[in-house]
């Protein structure tokens, strides 16, 4: 069976801003498109002992949205496959279930609405922190930037720690810059006073700048394995201060897309995202994609 990029909609603008972008993403990826709305109720209910005015059966007019959204991509990608379903459960629990041996899950974050600056729901961190699937979120007012320019290859910039191994994370960020022949760049950022804070001092700084071309060698090291495999992908690298989310996001700007990994953070009741990834889907205007990492 087909592997599917799959978008979750939920009848608003961000969610159809979503299907758009993933429509693009599937068509270089070869793959089918599906759009998956869920609701826990659905299916038909008893408005007798409840008196609640809604429908019976809320599917017709969710099969109707989806209609409407699939005849507005396919006006922009006539040879793409595109197939809709409903489902009567919990958004994230559907969404998370759905995704299972899929290419490629898309969300549609909220913009810059109430909260400037926040750009990620919680339905869209829940399905983050869970799916084990590549998940981008696409903001919905997301602006025209030089990768929109045909002129430009555009760029795909990957957060990395070099002191982590890279594994899924760089595949999926060289991938998608070979798919969209982009240059890649390497981002890895770090804040010099927090290392030596719980000692008071400051150090000099040719201690600074050694730690430094420590990290960039690392991180040179880290993507040698993955030019070779990706040897037409341009790669840039770089360190940045200021901390690990702040690095990426500042990179991010002016990018096509933002490729983060995911370090799963197990709680009592839930499953969060760790710090950085959380942050950088916060405050990332570019499409960022979280990877688990493998």
């Amino acid at each position: 069976m087909a592997k599917h990029v799959l978008v979750g909609i939920d009848g608003s603008a961000r969610s159809e801003a979503a299907a758009h972008w993933a429509a693009g993403e599937a068509v270089r990826r070869g793959a089918p498109l599906r759009l998956l709305h869920a609701w826990p109720w659905l299916g038909p209910r008893d408005t007798e002992d409840t008196g609640d005015p809604r429908p019976r059966d809320l599917r017709p007019a969710a099969l109707e949205m989806l209609a409407g959204i699939t005849e507005r991509i396919l006006r922009e990608h006539p040879a793409l496959s595109v197939d809709t379903a409903v489902i009567g459960d919990d958004p994230v629990d559907a969404l998370v279930k759905a995704a299972e041996r899929q290419e490629l899950v898309v969300l549609g974050s909220r913009g810059l609405g109430g909260f400037a600056g926040l750009l990620a729901g919680s339905v869209s961190l829940a399905v983050a922190a869970r799916v084990g699937t590549p998940l981008v979120l696409v903001r919905a007012d997301r602006q025209a930037s030089p990768q929109d320019d045909p002129t430009d290859p555009g760029e795909i910039v990957v957060g990395l720690d070099p002191r982590q191994p890279p594994g899924a994370v760089l595949a999926f960020a060289f991938a998608e810059a070979a798919r969209r022949g982009a240059r890649l760049r390497a981002v890895h950022g770090w804040d010099p006073v927090p290392l030596w804070a719980a000692t008071s001092w400051i150090p000099p700084r040719s201690e600074i700048a050694a730690r430094e071309t420590a990290l960039r060698r690392r991180l040179s090291e880290t993507l040698t394995a993955a030019r070779a495999e990706y040897p037409d992908v341009p790669v840039v690298s770089e360190i940045r201060r200021g901390g690990a989310a702040h690095a990426v996001v500042a990179a991010g700007e002016r990018a096509e897309l933002v490729v983060v990994g995911r370090h799963d953070r197990h709680h009592s009741l839930d499953v969060r995202l760790g710090p950085v990834a959380h942050a950088v889907l916060h405050h990332c205007a570019t499409p960022v994609a979280v990877v688990p990492h493998a």
